[in-house]
């Protein structure tokens, strides 16, 4: 390619970006991968005590969903069978699970190490408080719950990806690491790792007839209830006795937090500060605001440039002159590459980011910063059945009246582990 068309690229590309983002300033560069700092271990580590969290499989959580009808098992394979789902399917993934498991502990009581086996459910601050460290043994939703649970960012959490085939497992160790436990194990012991930290958001809560009982939403789900009435089961009690003081929520955040009415058809109100600048009335879809962590998962996709929306954008704008005309598609991967790079932050950055979803933008609503970097939000809800849910498993009721301040500290940090392959 010659100087003149790379200049041209790197023209169109900034075009394309002001286009997009008239009302706001772009968004800062980041290389993916360029912000992962991570601390060499100066020593070994090898635990007395690991606790090993488990998740339920979609075999198990069929189970549990039709546990008061007493179906055996050939009803439930008929009824998976209505459903367009594979009874035998599901089993084979369950056993795949379980077996990966049983490795798991397996090789920890080989060298020594005291095990405690806790199915999801019955995860709760007394196993936290007992183990040395943490085994989240699943995929990325198993992570995020058990990272919710521990506030001691001196406690090592780490992930295994049991089902490598059928999950995705990004904050889980390398997937050799699920048949090879043994190895990570010694690497552990011998200090062939780095720590990664990585910020979590924290949540305080106040105003006018909060509710600070959480919901888990997994469990709500096999409870077949409602999710504005899983809420309003204790919402008159807090009502009653509203707090006269922002209440620390019991939960931090590994990845975001999503505030929004419950039902996605009805437009979210609330009004929002960023930084401590100026409330800003505003309705949309909801409101995202994420980790580093989270910068790669529903922040990334809420965000993202698709090379299609590019092309169409440079259609309009350049009618296929300059560079298009040598090279369409090295444009339009230029363009959109670097724009979707720039959504992506390292996890151990104490900044978060936030994203108003479609926003609505009119005479009486505006909008005046649909993304970008913050330190401090605080939202103020007019809306009538809304939630502010963490990491997709944890909902607090969120309703006119209720005020969120959403900060990071460093208190927060979570210890993880980083295995090469």
């Amino acid at each position: 390619m010659t100087h003149r068309s790379f200049t041209n690229l790197l023209y169109l590309g900034k075009r394309a970006f002001t286009i997009l983002n008239r009302r706001s300033s772009r968004l800062p560069h980041v290389l993916m991968g360029a912000q992962h700092i991570a601390s060499q271990a100066e020593s070994g580590f090898k635990p007395s005590k690991v606790a090993v969290v488990t998740k339920m499989t979609r075999y198990e959580f069929e189970q549990q969903r039709y546990r008061f009808s007493e179906l055996s098992e050939e009803d439930l394979k008929q009824l998976l069978a209505l459903k367009g789902s594979s009874y035998l399917g599901l089993l084979e993934r369950h056993n795949i699970h379980t077996r990966n498991v049983e490795h798991i502990v397996e090789s920890l009581l080989k060298e020594g190490i005291e095990v405690r086996l806790v199915k999801r459910g019955e995860y709760d601050e007394e196993t936290v408080l007992w183990a040395d460290a943490i085994i989240s043994a699943g995929g990325d939703g198993t992570m995020l719950l058990v990272a919710s649970k521990v506030f001691n960012k001196d406690q090592p959490v780490l992930g295994v990806n049991t089902d490598p085939e059928r999950s995705e497992g990004h904050l889980c160790l390398p997937v050799r690491y699920t048949r090879a436990f043994p190895e990570a194990i010694q690497k552990l012991c011998r200090g062939q790792f780095r720590w990664q930290w990585r910020q979590r958001i924290r949540l305080h809560l106040e105003g006018t007839g909060i509710n600070p009982t959480p919901v888990d939403l997994h469990e709500q789900q096999l409870s077949l209830e409602q999710h504005n009435q899983a809420h309003r089961i204790t919402l008159m009690e807090a009502q009653l006795d509203s707090l006269s003081k922002p209440y620390l929520l019991p939960v931090r955040g590994l990845n975001e937090i999503f505030i929004g009415e419950s039902l996605s058809s009805r437009a979210s109100y609330y009004e929002i500060s960023v930084d401590d600048g100026p409330w800003e009335k505003q309705k949309s879809s909801g409101l995202s605001i994420c980790t580093g962590t989270g910068s790669k998962a529903w922040s990334y996709n809420i965000n993202k440039l698709v090379e299609q929306a590019v092309e169409e954008v440079l259609w309009i704008e350049c009618s296929r002159k300059m560079c298009l005309n040598e090279s369409p598609n090295a444009c339009l991967f230029l363009v959109t590459d670097e724009y979707n790079r720039s959504l992506v932050f390292g996890p151990e950055e104490s900044r978060m980011f936030f994203s108003i979803r479609e926003p609505i933008v009119n005479r009486v609503f505006s909008s005046s910063r649909q993304r970008g970097f913050a330190n401090r939000v605080c939202v103020r809800s007019r809306c009538w059945d809304a939630c502010m849910v963490v990491d997709g498993g944890t909902s607090f009721e969120f309703n006119d009246g209720a005020i969120a301040t959403i900060t990071m500290n460093e208190e927060d940090q979570l210890r993880t582990v980083l295995l090469e392959n």
